[in-house]
């Protein structure tokens, strides 16, 4: 497949990236076998960022890819001035590429006077002028509905849970929620180890308190077991640490922690080194440098998955036959 954008008549594939995590946008340039369009991108002295496309792309099929890391506001901002330099390049069709959609824990009301920020989120895309948005494991499924066409909602389940399978077996393994709200996801990874038993681990947050929740007991059975914690994020790693000591305090062999977004705020890298697993599986969604990694942790590429994706939607394809069974 070719990015090449000068054959009038054909149908057209432009990748860009914004600056954020060129390592996943060559992986998945390299994977659906394109070039990455060349951006000249770079911020003035007061913060505002320039961006420019050194090729045409009229009537091309755009994708654009920006993760969000922290500063997540800077890439955000990048991001949409990309839609917009796009929009008036006079693409065809642009469609927006969030590994890890930004604000998705602002998505609903908690108390009075507060906003619904991923609900924003979604409405600046489409006032930028993006047609689809593709993200990775979204916090709820429904910030699908936030946005007013299509969004294909990519799960990396598959990749985590072939990655464990593959390395423990599915003998004596328990498949680990954090919280009762995620039990619906841990079922989806029990099908995919071959029916493992579930577990759920209890526990309080104060919703005026970011980043704090308290574990408090396990449900479920996992003493003597390899029990997989499973969750969509880490953050600062709390929740999580508080987890695998309740794990290890009820009896559990091992504890593997597999979550898709490795945003690692703060104290998360001692917290998780610290915390008694004996593996952390995340993917690249979120840049993970060098300085952030530690024994024990591995990281798989969503490359081949997004790219998969890009493929399909450019190819009028099916996007849920890549989700082998999983929705």
């Amino acid at each position: 497949m070719s990015s090449k954008l000068t054959n009038p008549g054909e149908k057209k594939l432009a990748l860009v990236s914004g600056r954020a995590h060129p390592e996943l946008a060559e992986q998945i340039s390299k994977n659906l076998g394109c070039d990455l369009l060349p951006v000249s991108a770079y911020d003035f002295a007061n913060g505002e960022t320039y961006v420019r496309y050194e090729d045409s792309v009229r009537g091309a099929d755009c994708f654009v890819l920006q993760s969000h890391p922290a500063p997540i506001n800077d890439w955000l901002m990048e991001q949409i001035i990309m839609i917009d330099a796009l929009k008036r390049a006079s693409a065809r069709r642009i469609t927006v590429i969030a590994p890890f959609y930004p604000y998705a824990r602002q998505d609903k009301k908690h108390k009075g006077r507060e906003p619904i920020s991923a609900r924003l989120i979604a409405d600046l895309y489409k006032t930028a002028g993006a047609d689809r948005i593709m993200s990775v494991d979204l916090h709820t499924a429904q910030i699908q509905g936030f946005f007013d066409g299509p969004v294909d909602h990519l799960m990396a389940i598959p990749i985590l849970a072939n990655y464990v399978r593959d390395k423990v077996g599915t003998e004596g393994v328990t498949v680990v929620s954090p919280d009762t709200g995620r039990v619906r996801v841990a079922e989806q990874w029990a099908e995919l180890l071959g029916g493992a038993p579930l577990g759920f681990v209890h526990k309080t947050r104060d919703i005026s308190v970011p980043n704090q929740a308290v574990a408090k007991t396990v449900v479920g059975d996992v003493k003597g077991r390899t029990c997989v914690l499973i969750d969509d994020m880490i953050d600062t790693a709390g929740t999580i640490s508080g987890a695998v000591s309740v794990l290890r305090e009820a009896g559990a062999k091992d504890v593997i922690i597999a979550a898709t977004h490795p945003v690692f705020s703060g104290p998360a890298v001692e917290r998780l080194k610290d915390s008694g697993a004996t593996e952390v599986v995340v993917t690249n969604t979120l840049p993970v440098p060098e300085e952030r990694r530690f024994e024990g942790l591995t990281v798989l590429s969503i490359a081949p998955l997004i790219a998969r994706a890009i493929k399909e939607v450019f190819e009028d394809g099916s996007v849920t036959s890549l989700f082998n069974g999983v929705s």
